[in-house]
């Protein structure tokens, strides 16, 4: 099985990455944090803590909250889109090499051996 994942780095936090993508679809989708939060099985505390590293981690803050929900910012729908742009490119990327790097590949790995 091949996995590509793609993870964009702010100093030493993570500023976009598969999970981030996601909750800020379950955000776009769902209006709310809480609501993208149990949508995706995270807590809401879970879900701020993500969201508030994204908003300090780019030029301009990718979730706008207010007393009415949560929203994608303008940067974070551009931000959002193109990060899936870069996901599907990434995971064309493979398309040669996989099949010869599969063959070579083992279905499980070989029992670890003991310490001496």
């Amino acid at each position: 099985m091949l996995k590509i994942k793609i993870q964009i780095y702010c100093g030493d936090q993570i500023a976009m990455g598969p999970g981030k993508a996601d909750l800020l679809d379950a955000i776009a989708g769902e209006g709310s944090i809480s609501a993208a939060g149990r949508k995706l099985g995270m807590s809401y505390r879970r879900c701020w803590l993500l969201v508030d590293v994204m908003n300090r981690c780019w030029a301009q803050p990718l979730v706008a909250t207010s007393s009415e929900g949560a929203r994608l910012t303008e940067m974070g729908a551009a931000v959002l889109r193109d990060y899936r742009a870069l996901q599907r490119a990434a995971s064309g990327a493979g398309e040669d090499a996989w099949p010869v790097l599969e063959r070579q590949l083992r279905a499980e790995p070989l029992a670890a051996q003991a310490a001496e």
